[in-house]
């Protein structure tokens, strides 16, 4: 009596059909999703990246330096860089050494010229140590 080992069931084991069968086509779908998600991803990267190196701050402002005049003054050097033709305002304040805000002034930023330096006195109800800028804001 002779016996023959079974043979492994048809469809089974990477043979050719619906779910187990052409590596091949598997492996290249793989790659083109790969593919596609990665582009999106590099897409994604370079306009995250390139909106954040081309959003232009409208007026860009710093305070160099300040002295403290008296109680109830402090001089500060106001240093804007703009646009051409933006206006704004520019706040600055000034805090005791307990960092209680002792006093603060807006000033206006006019709209000719690409740079606006100016020496203001920020007037204090105490005495001033600081004079910081909070902020510059564009008008249109």
């Amino acid at each position: 009596m002779s016996t023959t080992a079974p043979g492994l069931p048809e469809g089974r084991y990477g043979g050719v059909g619906r779910f187990g069968g052409d590596d091949r086509k598997a492996d290249r779908r793989l790659r083109v999703a790969g593919a596609v998600c990665g582009v999106l991803f590099l897409g994604l990267i370079a306009w995250l990246g390139a909106s954040y190196l081309l959003r232009e701050t409208k007026l860009h402002g710093e305070v160099p330096t300040f002295q403290v005049v008296s109680d109830t003054a402090v001089k500060a050097h106001l240093s804007v860089q703009k646009r051409s033709g933006v206006s704004g305002v520019c706040t600055l304040r000034s805090e005791s050494p307990d960092h209680t805000v002792v006093g603060q002034l807006d000033v206006a930023v006019p709209a000719a010229g690409s740079t606006f330096d100016k020496d203001v006195t920020i007037r204090t109800t105490a005495a001033g140590t600081t004079a910081e800028l909070l902020g510059c804001v564009a008008h249109g």
